[in-house]
């Protein structure tokens, strides 16, 4: 089976994952669409892999916040694209952790397009990065850093207002993007007097309301449930990737992508055929069903 594993590399399960995942969810579909906008979620994650000499050249390995001496283990980055509505995996990045979440994120808009609203966190905003997606065709609703200025030009009637975000090299504001900014606090959070901006590309302040924008933004937690169901239940908490080669480590992960997504598909069809939300349908016990069926009936579940 080693043996396999190695003939077969990393290869044919990217190409496998690229070329079988697709969103899924409809406008039937809970928490899949707003006011006709796909909804979808852009994170990263980091895997701990086995530390080996050809793991940590290939991937590297972080430095321990709490010491001078680095982490026990090499890591690789993964940046993924999710919809939202399913926890499906729309496209994938990897890399070693050296190469920064927002470089792998960068490559993500290739499978984006018009119709879809994109989440991110704020240490995603800057201009390169916003028009790489807006490029795509796609609509945004991005946190924005605490110390980013956004300076009123126009007053909108919710409360939100229009401004312009520069990119650091354009020193004399030239290129602006125009962009329209939400700002709220959320109560009864423990975090009182909070202050939060989102920035968007959805400018018609009548027909995508302030407060639904803010309401809307915490859709883009669903992209942590997914690094949840991938390293925690379907990995296994605090489980170290073991294949000690590069080539080895990658194909691991492309094999978890791949029976995350047939899992989440199997849960998005039965929750359809029975009237629920994919978010009802328990990932542990989707994920338990399909154990006990790969060892009683070999062959009968497969990405």
């Amino acid at each position: 089976m080693f043996r396999a594993c190695q003939r077969l590399g990393s290869e044919p399960l990217r190409v496998l994952f690229a070329t079988t995942v697709k969103p899924m969810g409809t406008q039937a579909t809970p928490g899949c669409f707003w006011c006709g906008l796909r909804l979808l979620a852009v994170d990263s994650t980091c895997w701990d892999v086995a530390d080996s000499p050809a793991n940590e050249a290939a991937f590297g390995r972080p430095g321990n916040s709490r010491s001078h001496d680095k982490s026990s283990f090499p890591q690789v980055r993964m940046a993924c694209l999710s919809e939202v509505g399913t926890h499906l995996v729309l496209d994938a990045e990897l890399a070693g952790c050296r190469t920064g979440e927002v470089t792998l994120v960068g490559r993500l808009p290739r499978s984006c397009g018009p119709g879809e609203l994109v989440l991110a966190d704020r240490e995603f905003l800057g201009v390169p990065m916003w028009r790489a997606f807006t490029d795509s065709g796609a609509d945004l609703l991005w946190r924005v850093p605490a110390n980013r200025l956004l300076p009123v030009e126009r007053m909108l009637r919710d409360g939100s207002w229009l401004s312009r975000i520069h990119a650091h090299t354009d020193r004399a504001h030239r290129d602006p993007v125009t962009v329209r900014v939400v700002a709220y606090q959320l109560h009864g959070t423990g975090h009182e007097g909070e202050d939060y901006r989102l920035v968007t590309t959805l400018l018609d302040a009548r027909r995508y309301p302030a407060r639904q924008l803010a309401a809307l933004y915490q859709e883009r937690w669903e992209a942590e449930a997914v690094f949840a169901e991938l390293k925690t239940h379907q990995r296994g908490a605090r489980v170290v990737l073991t294949s000690k080669t590069p080539d080895g480590v990658l194909q691991q992960i492309w094999a978890h992508l791949l029976v995350h997504h047939a899992l989440r598909e199997l849960m998005v069809r039965t929750a359809a055929t029975r009237g629920l939300d994919a978010d009802r349908v328990s990932f542990t016990e989707a994920l338990r069903s399909a154990r006990r069926s790969v060892t009683v009936t070999p062959g009968s579940f497969s990405p």
